[in-house]
Formats: C-alpha cells, sequence, structure tokens
C-alpha cells in the first residue's frame, strides 16, 4: 500500500521544461516518484509532481497513458486540435497515447499521477 499526499517527505528531483518547448515562463518541476513497477511489456510510474506556473510543449508517446488528479492549484491541457479542458482540485484529467499539445499551469499545481509507459529496450 502507499499513501499520496501534497506534502510529500523526502526530497524531489527537480527540473524545468526543455528550453525547446517553452511557451511561457521556466517552471521548476518538482517529482516524487514512489512507483516504478515493471507490468510485463510495460512500465507504471506513480507519484506527487508539483509545478510552478508556466506552460509547454508536450507529446505523449505511443503507448504511454496518463492519468493524473489535481490536489492543489490550476492547469490547463491543449490539445493541437484547439481543444483545451482545465482541472482544478478534485478534478482528474487523462492523457491518451499519442497525445500532442501543451501543459500551462495557472496556479502552482500538486497532482498525483499514475502513468504506464512502454518499457525501455
Amino acid at each position: 500500500m502507499l499513501k499520496l499526499q501534497a506534502a510529500m517527505p523526502g526530497e524531489p528531483e527537480t527540473d524545468h521544461p526543455r528550453p525547446e518547448r517553452l511557451i511561457a515562463g521556466n517552471p521548476r518541476r518538482d517529482t516524487w516518484n514512489r512507483v516504478d513497477a515493471d507490468l510485463g511489456g510495460s512500465r507504471l510510474h506513480c507519484g506527487v509532481w508539483r509545478c510552478e506556473p508556466g506552460h509547454w510543449r508536450i507529446a505523449m508517446d505511443e503507448g504511454e497513458h496518463e492519468l493524473f488528479t489535481v490536489l492543489q492549484g490550476r492547469c490547463r491541457v491543449h490539445r493541437d486540435d484547439g481543444s483545451v479542458l482545465e482541472a482544478g482540485p478534485g478534478e482528474a484529467l487523462f492523457l491518451p497515447p499519442g497525445f500532442r499539445g501543451s501543459f500551462e499551469v495557472l496556479e502552482t499545481l500538486t497532482k498525483t499521477y499514475a502513468i504506464v509507459a512502454p518499457a525501455p529496450g
């Protein structure tokens, strides 16, 4: 069993979006990945992610799925076809394989996530 919460113990892994993907800002992103499990051909990653406001392009690999639930803050996900979904506390979004678009953090965001992706190699 595992409990994920807005204030995770321990030090996160910290990064920023790659410069070529930035649309606005250069937000710090903190990740507490607590699950990295073999699903037999795929990997499952679960944890908590926190990010400062900013906006950058994203691209999901074929076979990569993400479901996330917002604990704090607000975000918008923009699909390349022009559609937009916004999420706030208590709301979840699913990003399908091959998704292309951008991720915009409107207010410092904390979310839990579950990502299933093809195993490397």
